[in-house]
């Protein structure tokens, strides 16, 4: 078997080869697409840090609407003088100026509703439809709009190998965090189509669940949903808390987000969050002037591959992952497009290369999200960033938040490890630093899918030259007194632990090979469950549903990770609590790390252990669980879950 961390490392040393078997289709590109930019040739900290500004937004009848549209356009992602890269990303439709990649940050209060129209709004001048611009593999369990109603949502029967899909593009966005009703979810079967012209007849426009969700939201809030459009509602009565949107159709995932659909939303207020002042800010508000200066803000960290002509480069062939040509359909039963994981070359922070933040030598409060596909990062900030790994930190990293708002205390650390989806509400304190010093936000994580482990001995770090930088920081005068609180004498607002579990639930990860083309692996990635055996049953996302924990109940759910890699757990509109890890097939059990003991939604359950957490499901609906590595959930690795009577 060939080792696919070996390809991928070989892939991300310099420029890449990209491979294409016979019968695999490119994507539609110019000539000038077909070389990958070496990420050596990008000019590093020549551009400053985008600080995202506030969504604009209209307030009435005591709750804050949104229309926001997706739409394609370019951007300069790469420094100044390079190619602009088109993308896809949000924005308030009736504020061109606004549509940017990441999106600017949705900021609701705790108890005042969010109504959201999300408009598929990616069509080309004349109204028609514009094809995805990465490479879409038909040959996955994906939302497939050339099914119609019958097979829309499922896996396409092909006689030969297809090129990538070039119809409209199917999207539905997920508000990841929140705690909201089944038809707000973003569920992958509730996507839909742009209200586009010259969509091919017997095209299905909406996903198998669009239809049922839009009449119990119309039921439930009265507000219709139109064409190439839904309407969700967030009721923001959780704690106050660092959450995120991106798209979540079912097959797509990992290509709408890496095109460029994601944004931040800030739940701020109520019984759970502190004082102003206490914390530094200011954060963007709504009409700032333009020059103001930021003490809180957040940091998007993704990573990204460019071709020479600024475009984004994601694989068209299985090939890159691990050289296997074919064959591919009818003769083996692996997908032709589909790489297991993909990581980009370069670093991107708020929708630029490595970017510069001019910092006051005062506190910061910096909310970190990992929205990479696959990379799991290890932060740290250090004075250079060539420095054998691993380096000695510079400057203490003190967390104070997670996925589900603050922790029980802070925790200080040297280094923050962020699997794919986790956030991280972190201060650092710069009022040591001479002002003119030049510091550093590195990556010591691995350039492939990460295990667990320690630098240098349990994996390479990322590459030092390129993955392994991703922020300068230049220490300028002082501006504005700081009187935020010490980190360390900060007291948070408490956390209610969850009480006794009515029962544990046994599930598993695992992965299958080839059934027809010997030595090849993964095929897919999959959930299951723990069958009375002991053994493992894994399942598909069409299998019948397994997890339907009762409305109001608290469970304990043992995540046995029976694979060889380390995968983010998510577990849709819940918060729930990690109780602790062991080793398989018996070991002792330890407890979460310090950062892990407030409230979280995603999880790192690492290889061969199981990883238990503790969850109370509060209200009734379909949704989902999965692994936040977006290749993985995108083939298989993915099930329903149903609270209440199904």
């Amino acid at each position: 078997m060939i080792s696919r961390r070996l390809v991928l490392q070989t892939s991300l040393a310099g420029g890449m080869s990209l491979f294409c078997p016979p019968g695999t289709a490119m994507p539609r590109a110019s000539p000038a697409q077909a070389e990958v930019l070496d990420p050596a040739a990008i000019r590093k900290y020549v551009a400053e840090l985008v600080i995202p500004p506030v969504m604009p937004f209209d307030s009435r009848a005591g709750r804050d609407i949104y229309t926001i549209g997706i739409r394609q356009f370019r951007q300069q992602v790469l420094p100044p003088g390079m190619p602009a890269t088109t993308v896809f990303g949000y924005g308030s439709t009736g504020h061109p100026a606004t549509f940017h990649y990441p999106a600017f940050t949705i900021e609701a209060w705790y108890g005042r509703a969010v109504q959201v129209r999300w408009v598929n709004q990616l069509l080309d001048p004349n109204g028609g439809h514009l094809p995805h611009i990465l490479p879409v593999d038909p040959t996955l369990h994906w939302a497939n709009p050339p099914g119609g109603a019958e097979r829309r949502d499922s896996r396409p029967t092909f006689t030969s190998t297809p090129g990538p899909y070039g119809g409209p593009v199917p999207v539905v966005t997920h508000l990841h965090g929140g705690a909201n009703t089944e038809e707000s979810d973003g569920y992958a079967e509730a996507w839909y189509l742009p209200d586009a012209r010259g969509i091919p007849r017997g095209y299905a426009r909406v996903g198998s669940f669009y239809e049922e969700f839009a009449k119990k939201s119309v039921a439930k809030f009265g507000v219709p949903w139109g064409p190439g459009e839904a309407v969700f509602h967030y009721a923001n009565r959780s704690r106050a808390a660092t959450m995120w949107f991106h798209d979540h159709t079912l097959g797509i995932t990992r290509l709408n987000v890496y095109a460029g659909m994601s944004g931040l939303y800030l739940l701020r207020g109520g019984p759970s969050d502190l004082a102003e002042g206490v914390l530094p800010g200011p954060a963007p508000r709504l009409g700032d002037p333009p020059g103001k200066r930021y003490y809180e803000i957040p940091v998007v960290i993704q990573d990204r591959s460019f071709r020479t002509d600024g475009s984004l480069f994601y694989p068209a062939s299985r090939a890159l992952f691990d050289r296997f040509k074919g064959p591919y359909v009818p003769h083996s039963d692996i997908p032709p497009i589909w790489n297991p994981e993909y990581f980009g070359n370069a670093m991107v922070a708020n929708g630029r290369t490595w970017p510069v933040l001019p910092v006051e030598p005062r506190r910061y409060r910096l909310r970190f999200l990992n929205g990479c596909n696959a990379r799991t990062l290890i932060l740290k900030i250090v004075t250079d960033p060539m420095a054998r790994r691993p380096v000695p930190a510079k400057l203490a990293l003190w967390q104070v938040g997670s996925d589900g708002g603050f922790l029980p205390a802070p925790v200080r650390l040297d280094q923050l490890l962020l699997a794919p989806a986790e956030r991280a509400d972190v201060i650092v304190d710069f009022s040591s630093t001479p002002v003119g010093s030049e510091l550093y936000l590195i990556n010591e994580g691995p350039d492939a899918v990460f295990a667990g482990g320690t630098v240098g001995t349990g994996f390479p770090a990322a590459n030092p030259k390129t993955t392994g930088q991703i922020m300068k920081l230049v220490i300028k005068p002082l501006v504005t007194a700081d009187t935020s609180t010490p980190p360390a004498q900060l007291t948070l607002p408490p956390i209610k632990p969850l009480g006794p579990a009515d029962r544990t639930r046994q599930v598993s990860l695992g992965e299958v090979a080839s059934s027809r083309v010997p030595g090849v692996s993964p095929r897919e990635v999959l959930l299951g469950v723990i069958s009375p055996n002991g053994k493992p049953k894994l399942l598909g996302w069409a299998d019948p549903i397994t997890e339907n924990p009762a409305v109001g109940s608290t469970e304990i759910w043992e995540i046995h990770n029976l694979t060889k890699d380390a995968h983010p757990i998510h577990i849709h509109e819940v918060q729930f609590q990690v109780v602790d890890r062991q080793k398989l097939p018996v070991g002792g059990r330890r407890p979460p790390e310090a950062w892990e003991r407030g409230f979280k939604d995603t999880v790192l359950a690492y290889p061969q252990e199981t990883t238990r957490v503790k969850v109370r499901f509060s209200q009734t609906g379909r949704y989902m669980w999965h692994c936040h590595l977006l290749e993985h959930e995108d083939n298989e690795m993915m099930r329903p879950l149903h609270v209440g009577p199904a």
